[in-house]
């Protein structure tokens, strides 16, 4: 039996839409899995670029995932899987505590196992349960926190490389998302990254090299695109095995620290956040009740990310640019998805493309990141706005705003031997404060009268949860 049936006579119809389990033909299907394929691309190498990873190993797992992910959901939920940026911060707390990229992995695979038993506890016993712990407030408070928690990682580590490079390649990134609303809009992180190669070149050829911070944190002299490595790089070939010596990260085995894994753990409440919306956009979509798929997609996302993790790449996360591109074209065959993961896997045996990726200018990474981190951490406030929560209850207001400022400020708390810091001590404290906020308050009590003079707060409590 076919895994997917053909659509009518392999043709889509003005109105029609064509279901997770239907296809156009291949002809049609290839087509659109290359364009599944463009809107992914930029996301997927940044992000692991961005956590010293090795990009060719993240765009290989990316189309190895994404397989997994389609086959554990019985191709319900169309979904391409690559590489998350929610554990950009993580990587930055982790190697500045010493840590290396296996201590990372390691973490970060410890993540994915939890996300893992989360699918699992939500296939099992429905999702009211994660609903019920991780309300709105809270889900939002720590997408917050993660996102402008990396607002030190633009300011001293990529945009001092080259300003200007990074202050036009930002606003290359806002023309392209805000002024060109179809498909250029949805791979405008891809398209800046190769207009800032282009000014980057064009710099170098004009100006000579540039004194600036390097990658390394050292003022030196230095050319903005180095394609040394690329010229030796091989066309063909598996990515390379990790070794410290020759500074190379490649495929490599996780260590397991506990310290780490607590740093990186929190990231759960976001992966959470990102993967049931994605079902319910696609449920959306389709038309379709989704929701007995949840479980298996979170589930599906946290098994993938272990596998990725344990070679040596960056965890995986459903991507929104690949929702546009459904919405757009109204084909949401998982056929194309398969296409553009073995695609994907096809890149991964390039050594050239991933030396290509690698020498990406820092100064092209700050303005990409300056947009791309800001919108994360605003993606906690979409979630607070869309689920009309109330910050004139203190019992709301208060837990939240302590843990932004612990997680935003990298503020500290060392037990001992034992530091907990930054994203883990925001997430830990928004939680754990929150509800015990809602223990202390009463579920009908009217906000106090400081907080309705302050805050213009409404006259009559409203639940948020």
């Amino acid at each position: 039996m076919a895994i997917w049936t053909l659509h009518g006579n392999g043709t889509l119809a003005p109105g029609e839409v064509v279901k997770p389990t239907e296809r156009l033909g291949w002809g049609k299907t290839v087509g659109l899995g290359a364009q599944h394929v463009v809107a992914m691309f930029g996301a997927t190498f940044v992000f692991p670029l961005l956590m010293g990873l090795n990009p060719q190993l993240a765009v290989m797992m990316s189309g190895v995932a994404t397989i997994i992910f389609i086959i554990v959901v019985k191709h319900r939920v169309p979904s391409y899987l690559g590489s998350s940026a929610s554990f950009v911060g993580v990587a930055t707390a982790i190697y500045a505590q010493g840590g290396d990229a296996s201590d990372l992995t390691g973490a970060l695979f410890v993540t994915g196992a939890a996300l893992f038993i989360v699918g699992l506890i939500i296939h099992f016993a429905g999702a009211r349960v994660i609903h019920k712990v991780l309300p709105p407030a809270v889900t939002g408070a720590v997408v917050m926190l993660i996102g402008f928690n990396l607002a030190p990682v633009v300011a001293k580590t990529y945009w001092p490389q080259d300003q200007w490079t990074a202050f036009l390649v930002m606003i290359v990134v806002v023309v392209l998302s805000v002024g060109f609303r179809g498909f250029i809009g949805r791979i405008a992180i891809f398209v800046a990254l190769v207009v800032g190669y282009v000014i980057s070149w064009l710099f170098d050829r004009l100006f000579g090299q540039i004194t600036s911070q390097t990658a390394s944190g050292l003022i030196a002299p230095h050319w903005r695109v180095d394609w040394s490595a690329v010229q030796a790089a091989d066309w063909i070939g598996l990515p390379p095995v990790s070794d410290a010596a020759a500074g190379v990260v490649g495929f490599h085995l996780p260590t397991f620290n506990l310290a780490f894994a607590l740093i990186a753990l929190p990231v759960v409440i976001a992966l959470i956040a990102e993967n049931t919306g994605h079902v319910k956009a696609v449920a959306e979509m389709t038309g379709e009740n989704l929701d007995a798929s949840m479980g298996r997609a979170i589930a599906a996302d946290g098994a993938a990310s272990m596998l990725a993790t344990f070679v040596g790449a960056g965890p995986t996360t459903t991507y929104a640019e690949n929702i546009g591109v459904m919405a757009a074209t109204r084909v949401y065959s998982t056929a194309a998805y398969t296409v553009a993961a073995v695609v994907a896997i096809a890149f991964g045996f390039s050594p050239k493309f991933g030396a290509v990726i690698s020498a990406t200018p820092g100064g092209v990474l700050g303005g990409i990141t300056v947009v791309l981190y800001g919108m994360i951490g605003l993606l906690g406030a979409k979630i607070w706005k869309e689920n009309g929560v109330d910050f004139g209850n203190p019992a709301t207001l208060v837990p939240l705003a302590a843990g932004l400022i612990i997680g935003i400020g990298d503020v500290s708390l060392v037990i001992g031997d034992f530091s907990l810091s930054g994203i883990a001590l925001g997430t830990i404290t928004t939680v754990a404060v929150y509800h015990l906020a809602r223990l202390l308050a009463s579920s009908k009590s009217r906000p106090s009268a400081g907080a309705a003079i302050i805050y213009d707060a409404p006259g009559v409590y409203k639940d948020d949860d």
